[in-house]
């Protein structure tokens, strides 16, 4: 296997040969670290790289490697997202505000050492995972590898850059309104969106009032499954558990669904978002694909409810929680910071007020499923967008245009349920175009059961983008 190919060969190969001393943890790490300083300055994906104590970890995972260790990902380099605490590193959120270096590892990357991951770097996200792209003043633009004058989308956009481009096998990712999906579809990745609760969020026992999960980006659909086993469960403090799997993600992946309901739905959950084209053909490529497969698919639209009086509420406070823990809340970006003032008006009764309809809402969508085993719907409403679409607007104007963005993503932050973002058969305009699976509450295994289907069907692995 030659460097390129294992650079995209993914977390669940990488580590099957690093069992097997076909290739050594200080090889992968190396290989990284040469595209990383070769191709990241055209993307702009890595906040910081942790190339010294890469190696270091590198050398310790072979010795373990040598002596026996079967840990999942033993010696594979990953990366995160700014928004995890990396102990001894600055947790930057996108934004000048950040404060000092901190002491711990948070939760997740506590459990992806703990399984022998390697953390070679933080990836870029925009101010506090607000929007739906990866642009800071702090730190720049992130560009997507498939036309860098094009969104990674966002706020994992880093994460989905680095992963799409061969940077890492794969990358942890946020979703608090599409923040995994979205990037998903604009980079052609796997993007997971677990139920809540599924992934514990400590340091934080829950973020945006329960809208926010935590997931990963990958290549492949078996990487998604082991990343998850490999950081799911419960941890003291959460403030949301879901209910134990019935055996492991990475047997779910390699399982056949079995004949399934799958209705197609392209209508916006929100009023007067045009879905273009591309993402109704996203949505129908997907659709003969999966009738081909022998299961029942039929055209069907959810019941959907305003999401918005449940959603925002919690969104803005949330936003305007994270800015009051920043260290330099002042340094924020003017357009944070006008978002903030507005969001402070927001009292605990509107915030519970927005919880409260989240069960009425929930039943509402949820009633699609006395037929459907799972609902296709596009990912995002059209094709990425240009760089720098929204630069020195005001939070209004730019909240709407991100309201145009997420419609589909949107309910099923709400409602907590699993959603999946997977690339549809066809390129648009040379770019990636995704289409989200939506799964029952706590139902994370059929999504990966019939996305790994896909996958073997469309074979979305073996499409890379321009960049080498």
């Amino acid at each position: 296997m030659g460097p390129t190919d294992l650079a995209f060969a993914g977390l669940a190969r990488q580590a099957e040969l690093v069992r097997a001393r076909e290739v050594s943890p200080r090889e992968l790490v190396d290989l990284y670290l040469e595209r990383i300083e070769r191709l990241d300055p055209q993307l702009n994906a890595f906040r910081v790289v942790l190339a010294e104590r890469a190696r270091a970890e590198a050398q310790q995972a072979e010795g373990r490697a040598g002596a026996g260790d079967q840990r999942p990902l033993l010696g594979v380099p990953v990366a995160v997202k700014d928004n995890l605490d990396v102990a001894g590193e600055l947790t930057g959120h996108g934004s000048a505000a950040h404060g000092e270096p901190v002491q711990a590892d948070s939760e997740q990357v506590r459990r992806l050492r703990e399984a022998g991951a390697i953390v070679i770097g933080k990836t870029h996200m925009p101010e506090l995972a607000i929007w739906p792209w990866t642009e800071s003043e702090a730190f720049g633009k992130t560009h997507n590898p498939w036309n860098p004058g094009r969104s990674a989308g966002g706020s994992s956009g880093g994460s989905g850059a680095a992963v799409a481009a061969g940077l890492v096998p794969a990358a942890s990712a946020s979703d608090g309104g599409g923040s995994i999906r979205v990037p998903a579809a604009s980079c052609g990745l796997v993007g997971l969106k677990p139920q809540r609760g599924r992934v514990s969020l400590m340091p934080d026992p829950q973020h945006w009032y329960g809208l926010s999960v935590a997931g990963s980006l990958s290549r492949r659909v078996i990487d998604t499954a082991l990343w998850l086993d490999a950081v799911a469960g419960p941890a003291e403090g959460d403030a949301h558990r879901a209910e134990s799997p019935a055996r492991p993600f990475v047997e779910s992946a390699r399982t056949l669904p079995g004949k399934l309901r799958i209705a197609l739905s392209t209508k916006s959950p929100i009023p007067l978002v045009k879905v273009e084209q591309p993402a109704k053909r996203a949505v129908a490529e997907v659709g003969e694909v999966l009738r081909s497969l022998g299961h029942e698919v039929a055209e069907r639209d959810p019941s959907y409810p305003d999401v918005r009086p449940s959603f925002i509420p919690r969104w803005m406070r949330g936003i305007a929680d994270d800015a009051a823990g920043m260290a330099h809340p002042d340094r924020l970006e003017k357009r944070t910071r006008s978002l903030v003032s507005a969001a402070r008006r927001i009292g605990d009764g509107g915030v519970r007020g927005a919880l409260g309809r989240e069960s009425r809402m929930a039943q509402k969508i949820g009633a699609v499923y006395d037929w459907a085993d799972v609902v296709v719907t596009p990912t995002l409403p059209h094709p990425p967008r240009k760089l720098g679409r929204y630069d020195g607007r005001g939070w209004v104007w730019t909240m709407f245009g991100a309201s145009n963005i997420v419609p589909f993503l949107v309910p099923w932050n709400t409602t907590g349920q699993p959603a999946m973002s997977v690339p549809a058969p066809s390129l648009q305009e040379g770019l990636p175009m995704g289409a989200q699976l939506v799964g029952r509450p706590h139902d994370e295994a059929t999504l990966l059961s019939l996305a790994a289907q896909l996958e073997a069907e469309i074979g979305w692995p073996d499409r890379r983008p321009p960049v080498d």
